[in-house]
């Protein structure tokens, strides 16, 4: 048995160069470790082929796999738990597209790795409902556990000879791409339930974001209220009493729950509304 992890690279705060979680464990667990710059380099074949593998499982690895690699083990494949129902949200960013397009469920599909990102058969498929209020965060950490699991079945079943692999049908395909700067900035002009789920996609990390007063303002948590705003998209308005604050969208108002300034720590609303000043009635730019 083997690891193969990213390279050390600069982490937290101090950006000092560390393993990552992955090789950390195998390091404590006492685990032949490779860390590459290219997994499809020569000598990381020989290393593994010597390791006469079986088989191979992919998380989140973030290289390209080359033939070479994809086949090498007596099975002749290796299996990826991927965080989508496949064909729907092949990509880098399945569990954000999936809350930003308003899907109501998701899962965990076991697939065979091949050339096309995503595109290989699938043997397993776990489904969950995606939660009303749930965030990008939280549906990642329920996944990882089941993803855990489906893997752990689908080894069994493999070993067991009793594995069935079924192709994706392409033409149901869609594709979840990562999430660029611009697409976590939110604007106003949308409606209410656009931003919410904008804000769920993208929260903890990194945070949609407005700008007030020309420094970025990151919303961690929202929900929508319906109703004619009377006010110009971006206006934020305090409620009644300091208890909280909203923004006029488009169509409806953006309840805020969670924010925080750059540099500073999240905070609920109304906690941040005891601390702000000047900022009732301003517009925020959309």
């Amino acid at each position: 048995m083997a690891v193969v992890s990213q390279p050390d690279r600069p982490r937290g705060r101090g950006r000092q160069r560390s393993p990552s979680p992955v090789a950390a464990r195998a390091i404590a667990a006492d685990v032949v470790l490779l860390r590459p710059e290219r997994v499809g380099d020569p000598d990381v074949a020989a290393a593994l082929q010597a390791r006469a593998p079986d088989l191979g499982v992919v998380v989140a690895f973030g290289q390209f796999l080359p033939r070479t690699i994809r086949e090498l083990p007596r099975l002749g494949y290796l299996i990826n738990a991927h965080a989508s129902l496949l064909p729907r949200h092949r990509g880098a960013a399945p569990i954000a597209r999936a809350i930003l397009e308003g899907d109501r469920e998701t899962g965990i599909s076991v697939m065979r790795v091949e050339r096309e990102m995503d595109a290989g058969a699938v043997a397993l498929v776990r489904r969950v409902a995606i939660g009303e209020d749930e965030d990008a965060g939280s549906l990642e950490s329920r996944l990882a556990e089941i993803a855990a699991s489906a893997i752990t079945d689908s080894l069994d079943a493999i070993a067991g000879g009793a594995i069935t692999w079924t192709p994706q049908d392409d033409s149901h395909a869609t594709f979840a791409p990562k999430l660029e700067r611009e697409e976590a900035r939110l604007d106003f002009t949308l409606s209410a339930e656009a931003l919410v789920r904008r804000v769920r996609a993208l929260a903890p990390r990194p945070g949609a974001f407005t700008l007030l007063g020309g420094e970025p303002l990151r919303i961690l948590a929202a929900r929508a209220v319906e109703g004619d705003t009377g006010a110009a998209p971006g206006t934020l308005r305090i409620d009644a009493g300091g208890s909280g604050l909203r923004i006029a969208t488009r169509c409806g108002w953006l309840a805020v729950r969670v924010l925080q300034r750059a540099g500073g720590r999240p905070l609920d609303a109304g906690e941040f509304v005891r601390g702000a000043r000047g900022i009732d009635d301003i517009v925020l730019p959309t």
